[in-house]
């Protein structure tokens, strides 16, 4: 099981209310909430694995070069040379470090890879890893990874931790008329005003999806566009005619990475130890995680 860090922690941080705090008034509703969502996975799931994936650059300046406008509208101050820093509500900024302090203890490992987002690292993992992979996210742009053949599924979450949805192969087509291994494709050609990607003007998502079953990928339809004798309809043409440097670029942007040198980890889930359990109650104690840690630890025993 490949974790969505960020979009998981923000998700529990707007979920449960910030009146839940440690003793000395930190606010920790996105920590609790975040142990509260991982015991809930476990439970339900059984993995044998987890890995929480981790965004070392939320918005790296590669992609940046490519289309300037990605993720710019979240960002809170530019940092030349290094990393920006995303608008984040600064109650849940003061939580992130105590979510991998916990993370650690429980012996969850957290990879992430320098100027590479989450979904770099998850693409990497999903992609090398033998056997079944669960990637738990909100991000729809990781269904590119959905891979029936490898049983390599999204638990989506963005209609809530009670309302899962289990994203194969045949949900990608269910919902948007193409092949998981063409929704990267069918992304960049739709636009995502949330990440700041244009799309091509005119291009909504039925018809990204009856091009790419007319021409395969968005190669075959550049290609088609270029060529009058192709039977596209002149409309469209002039569309991804007026679109063609962001086409050149927008692929590299939204497809993921899936060949990161990533460390080897130990991700196995197993009970905590009784040195484990002695530092984990002290964090415990120390951060007022009460219910919140017995459930995760409760569901790793099992």
């Amino acid at each position: 099981m490949l974790l969505d860090s960020a979009s998981l922690y923000f998700r529990a941080f707007y979920g449960v209310p910030d009146t839940v705090k440690a003793p000395d008034g930190t606010p920790v509703n996105a920590v609790r909430g975040f142990l509260d969502i991982i015991a809930k996975l476990v439970t339900d799931y059984q993995p044998d694995a987890l890995i929480a994936c981790w965004d070392d650059d939320w918005r790296p300046r590669w992609r940046v070069d490519l289309i300037p406008s990605y993720k710019g509208h979240r960002v809170a101050q530019l940092v030349p040379g290094g990393v920006d820093v995303e608008e984040t509500p600064e109650a849940l900024v003061t939580q992130v470090p105590v979510i991998r302090e916990v993370l650690d203890a429980v012996g969850i490992p957290i990879v992430g890879a320098a100027e590479h987002e989450a979904d770099d690292v998850i693409g990497t993992l999903a992609t090398t890893t033998t056997g079944p992979v669960d990637v738990v996210t909100g991000d729809r742009d990781l269904f590119q990874l959905v891979d029936d053949e490898r049983q390599v599924r999204v638990i989506y979450t963005a209609r809530g931790m009670s309302n899962l949805e289990l994203v194969t192969g045949d949900v990608v087509q269910s919902k948007y008329g193409v092949r998981a291994d063409q929704y990267a494709d069918f992304a960049a050609m739709r636009g995502d005003t949330s990440d700041g990607l244009p799309g091509v003007a005119g291009i909504g998502e039925k018809t990204a999806a009856a091009l790419l079953a007319d021409y395969g990928d968005l190669a075959g339809i550049v290609a088609a566009a270029e060529d009058s004798s192709s039977g596209m309809k002149p409309a469209a043409r002039a569309r991804f005619a007026a679109a063609v440097d962001y086409l050149a670029v927008a692929p590299r942007v939204v497809e993921v990475v899936r060949d990161l040198p990533l460390p080897e980890v130990d991700a196995r889930l197993t009970a905590p130890s009784v040195e484990q359990r002695e530092a984990l109650s002290g964090l415990s104690e120390r951060w007022g995680l009460g219910g919140s840690l017995d459930r995760l630890l409760t569901a790793l025993e099992r």
